[in-house]
């Protein structure tokens, strides 16, 4: 076939023209209404301006033969199908200033030199389909628009299937989250009940005396590493005295429970070996120091008679201890001047006296109580009205329940050991 040229001024003929010459050319309905679309995107602004536009096709040539072995048709001679030629589609543009743009077309077009836009479309395989008469162009709009339906539920279906299979995904994916989740919280409950062992077993039961009641109330500073440089020891002596040491150490975690540990053994074995009171701590100090340079600690050091309620008290660089009188309420801050384990010249520098009476309570605790706040004075003056408030309590609540008013306003976190001795009454 020859080439046919046509001029067209408007889109409704350009667009009637291309799908019947689509269509006689055996192109599939989406490469119609693309090719379609296509040239009245190019010539739109060349027909609104009143300027006609000519379209030149070269309808796809039959395949040609392709010639065997013996070209002059011997006896062994054969022919073979050749690949047909392209459906051309050339949009002339003759009037226009300058060459379309082609940007973004639905059917990407050639740019050729001066304004034209050219589509090479392949030969479908096969013959063209026969008509029993000229389609119409609205029948030809109905066939592409049912086509696009058709391609449009096809696309809905596969994002409905792809909702589908994520969905599955998802709930998958979530599942093993909780299982993760579940799993990760049987490690942290398994890692809280290991740390529990070891802080039980770090920190004694309270010593069982007549004459005395006595408790402990521990809480670290991270809840995940419930051990800390914050220890205690009681125990009773010979002569039926309590002997009782509160330690601080300098750091958190296990390093420092390790220096804690250290000093409250040191502190045991010298009290049992009989080194008086008021050389504890330097003498712990002297032990401690050949073989740990760098441990720094404070350390208090309280011995009571539970049959007369005297006490005696060493420190070094611990905080006052407070005794809270069992009969009007009075609270007093007994501070016992001397440096702690580590630091220059250690040791109490005298011992402090005093006698509970009965009901008298005493409260022995580390920095981490009075000072979750700025000032600690102002924290030992909320220790003293916390003690008084809660001094009638049990004695296993009265410690815990002194720990939770003074930590009400935390500012920086520490660990805390608040440890209460009472006197019982006749």
């Amino acid at each position: 076939m020859n080439a046919r040229i046509t001029t067209h001024s408007s889109l409704t003929g350009l667009r009637d023209e291309l799908r019947l010459l689509a269509h006689r050319a055996g192109l599939p309905v989406e490469t119609r209404y693309r090719l379609a679309l296509s040239a009245s995107h190019v010539a739109a602004d060349e027909l609104a301006a009143g300027r006609p536009v000519l379209l030149e096709t070269v309808p796809p040539q039959p395949p040609r033969p392709a010639a065997g072995p013996d070209a002059g048709g011997g006896a062994g001679g054969g022919e073979s199908e050749g690949e047909g030629d392209a459906l051309t589609v050339r949009l002339h543009l003759p009037y226009a200033p300058e060459g379309p743009s082609l940007e973004g077309l639905p059917l990407p077009a050639e740019q050729t030199p001066g304004p034209a836009a050219v589509w090479r479309l392949p030969a479908p395989a096969g013959p063209p389909p026969r008509e029993a008469g000229r389609p119409q162009p609205a029948e030809l709009l109905e066939e592409e628009l049912s086509t696009a339906v058709e391609r449009m539920d096809a696309l809905a279906e596969d994002h409905r299937q792809l909702k589908h299979e994520l969905s599955e995904t998802n709930s998958g994916v979530l599942a093993l989250y909780v299982q993760l989740e579940e799993r990760d919280e049987q490690l942290r409950q398994a890692h809280g009940r290991m740390l529990r062992q070891l802080e039980d077993a770090l920190r004694p039961p309270p010593v069982a005396v007549d004459g005395l009641e006595m408790a402990v109330h521990y809480e670290p500073a991270e809840k995940d590493a419930p051990t800390g440089g914050d220890l205690y020891d009681w125990f009773v002596l010979p002569d039926g005295t309590v002997h009782i040491t509160l330690v601080d150490a300098l750091g958190h975690g296990l390093t420092s429970t390790r220096a804690a540990l250290n000093v409250t053994h040191a502190v045991r074995t010298l009290a049992l070996e009989g080194h008086p009171l008021d050389s504890l701590v330097a003498r712990t100090d002297e032990v401690l120091a050949t073989f740990d340079h760098e441990l720094m600690a404070t350390v208090q050091v309280v011995r009571i008679d539970p049959r007369t309620g005297e006490l005696a008290m060493a420190n070094g660089s611990h905080p006052p201890a407070l005794l809270v009188r069992g009969g009007d309420g009075a609270g007093s801050l007994l501070e016992a001047r001397g440096r702690g384990i580590g630091f220059p010249l250690p040791g109490s520098e005298k011992l402090l006296y005093d006698r509970l009476g009965p009901g008298d309570l005493l409260v022995l605790y580390t920095d981490g109580l009075t000072e979750s706040r700025r000032d600690p004075r102002e924290g030992e003056q909320r220790l003293v009205r916390a003690a008084r408030r809660h001094r009638a309590l049990p004695i296993a609540e009265l410690p815990a329940a002194i720990a939770e008013e003074m930590h009400t306003v935390v500012l920086h976190p520490d660990d805390t050991v608040a440890l209460t001795v009472r006197r019982s009454r006749p």
